[in-house]
This record gives structure tokens, sequence and C-alpha cells, in this order.
């Protein structure tokens, strides 16, 4: 793997993950002494995080870490809800025709089963690996790679949001409902289906965590947990 591909995941790592957090000041000099490897591969890193708008320039201090407030998950949301929906509906209306019907029931037969996977005890990791495999089986199913583009430019930006939910097991198991409902309307074919339970499932996302942050009193830094929504 070349230099800047390291410097890129490592520094997005920390950024999503609150390690650096918002606000946090970036130059070239100091990062390419602490990861050991020269200015060009750090500069590279930047450009593609800046790029991904985990990054904004600050005029004459090099770059800084993106901020988030209220106001800017509520607009995150609110992009989300519209292309997500949009995506689930083309992915019911295609699923037949994309022979994807048994991979939809497959992760459907194993949501079945969510009330073990969120009682593991590996901190979650096979739950949100579930979770992970039905957002790439509706990615696939989309195929509108335009839309595609963009939900992929908001994604960075949604993990470093879920960091600041808590891990409510209450929420787990009504969220794996949630999905549950959509891959149902999905293998039914169901677009609009697909489309209202998308809508139904992130805007309860969007409350839990509106909930963690005020219970918090703002954003300041991710609360404890894996960031369930």
């Amino acid at each position: 793997m070349r230099a800047s591909d390291k410097a890129y995941l490592r520094l997005r790592d920390e950024i999503l993950h609150w390690r650096t957090p918002p606000g946090t000041v970036l130059a070239e000099v100091e990062q390419a002494q602490r990861l050991g490897i020269s200015r060009t591969p750090i500069r590279e890193a930047f450009s593609r995080l800046t790029a991904e708008g985990l990054l904004v320039p600050l005029a004459g201090r090099g770059l800084v870490v993106t901020e988030l407030s209220r106001e800017t998950i509520i607009d995150m949301f609110e992009l989300r809800i519209a292309l997500e929906c949009e995506a689930a509906r083309i992915a019911a209306t295609n699923v037949e025709r994309l022979s994807m019907t048994d991979e939809f029931e497959n992760i459907h037969a194993e949501l079945l089963n969510y009330e073990n996977l969120i009682e593991l005890g590996d901190e979650l990791k096979s739950y949100y690996e579930l979770v992970a495999r039905l957002d790439a089986a509706l990615d696939a199913a989309a195929t509108n790679q335009f839309l595609l583009s963009a939900i992929n430019q908001l994604r960075p930006h949604l993990a470093r949001v879920r960091q600041l939910a808590r891990d409510n097991k209450t929420r787990l198991v009504e969220a794996a409902r949630e999905h549950l409902t959509i891959v149902e309307a999905i293998i039914a074919g169901d677009a609009e289906l697909a489309a209202d339970a998308t809508s139904v499932h992130l805007k309860k996302s969007l409350n839990n965590i509106l909930r963690s942050v005020d219970a918090a009193g703002g954003i300041s830094k991710p609360l404890q947990g894996k960031g369930a929504a």
C-alpha cells in the first residue's frame, strides 16, 4: 500500500472515530512527523479528505476537521432520507430482475435472529456486519450510479455523527425490526412500502441521535458506545 493511502486511511479513521475531533487543525509538517512519512503523501491524503468534506481549508493555518452541529446533523439526515428512500424504491423495483431475491431473503433470515445478535458478547460486531451487508445489497440493487455516488459521499459524515449516539438496546431492537420491514418490502417488490419504511427508520435514527446530543448538552465529544442509530 502506498504511503499516501496509509496516511489517508489512518487520518480518516481518526476523524471518523473522534480521535481527531471537529475543529482540530491539521498541518502537513506535524502529521508527516507523527506518521513518519514525507509531506507529499500527507498532502495527497489531505486532498482526499478535503474532497470528502472531512477537512476544510483554514486561512493561514492548514486544514481543519469539519465542525458538526445539531443543525448540520439535521441537514445531513434530510439529504440521507431523500437519497436512501429513493435507493430502497429502486431496489424493490429491481430485485427480481437482478436475481437478488435470494440475497435479500438470506439477510432477512439472519435479521430474524436479531435478538441473539444484539445479545452477543462481541460488542455488536455481528449485528453491525449484517447491517453493512444489507447496505451493500441495497447499493447493488439500486444500480443508479449517480444516486450511489451521492450516498457514498454522505456516508463518512454519517459515520462520524453515528458516534454521538448511545448503544441503546431498546433502539437497537426497534431498528432491527425496521430493517426487517424494509427487507420484506424489497423482497415483495413493493417500492412505495420500501421507501416509506426507510423513511420511518431514518427519522427514528435521527431522533435517537438528537436525543443523545441534547442529553449531553451539545456536541463536544462522542458518548460512550458504538453509535447505535
